[in-house]
Parts: structure tokens; sequence; C-alpha cells
């Protein structure tokens, strides 16, 4: 029982990654207040935001809803893993989704999107 307790009451970060497809019909405004809306959730549950990375309107593999594109938004956040749910749910009720995927990362993930991050900030400059 104290066990239990104790495990419960340690704050455990770990660290996720989250993508999401928006609606192709949405302005630019609407996307960012989307974005924002998710990011907003993320951080009054006591999550650190690691980066963010809008990825634009892409073509999908194939119809979902019968839209043939989506904006995509990709989030990696450090956070307790009950934040999951309360982020998913925030997708299926919000019309504007068209699809979401959350992963928590390991070790070797979290160190492949710090170097896939670099690169990238490279290759911009």
């Amino acid at each position: 029982m104290q066990l239990e307790f104790l495990i419960n009451t340690i704050n455990i970060m770990n660290n996720y990654e989250t993508v999401f497809i928006l609606t192709p019909v949405l302005s630019d405004a609407q996307v960012e207040e989307a974005v924002k809306k998710f990011e907003d959730l993320l951080t009054s549950n006591n999550c650190e935001i690691v980066a963010k990375e809008n990825w634009g309107l892409k073509k999908l593999a194939y119809p979902i809803q019968l839209k043939k594109n989506g904006f995509y938004t990709l989030i990696e956040f450090k956070g307790e893993g009950t934040v999951v749910a309360d982020l998913e749910t925030a997708f299926k009720r919000d019309e504007r989704v068209i699809r979401y995927l959350t992963t928590k990362l390991d070790k070797h993930a979290v160190d492949y999107a710090v170097t896939r991050r670099s690169k990238l900030k490279a290759s911009k400059a």
C-alpha cells in the first residue's frame, strides 16, 4: 500500500510526441488557433513543450473524411502519463482534427529527435 502511494506521488515526466492532422479547409489563422489550443492544454497540465514543428499542408496517403490533404503538426513534450488521455480526448472532441497519434519516446527516440532537430536547423541556416 505504501509503495503504491509513493509511486503515485512521484512526478514521472515521460517524453511524448504527438502528430495531428487538421482539416485542409482551415485558414492559416484557424490552424494557428487550433495548435495554440492544444499547446495550452499541455502547458495547463504541467507539461513542458520541447519542440513544435508545423509541417504544413501535405497530401494524405489515403482519403480521410473525403479529404485528400491536411495540415500536419508535430509537438514533442514532457509530461505525466495521465495528460495523454486528456490530450486525445481533446483531439476527439475537436472537429478540425481528422487524425492524431501520440507516442511515448524511449531514450533512443529522444536522441534521434534531438539529432533530427539539429539537422533541420543546420539545413535552414
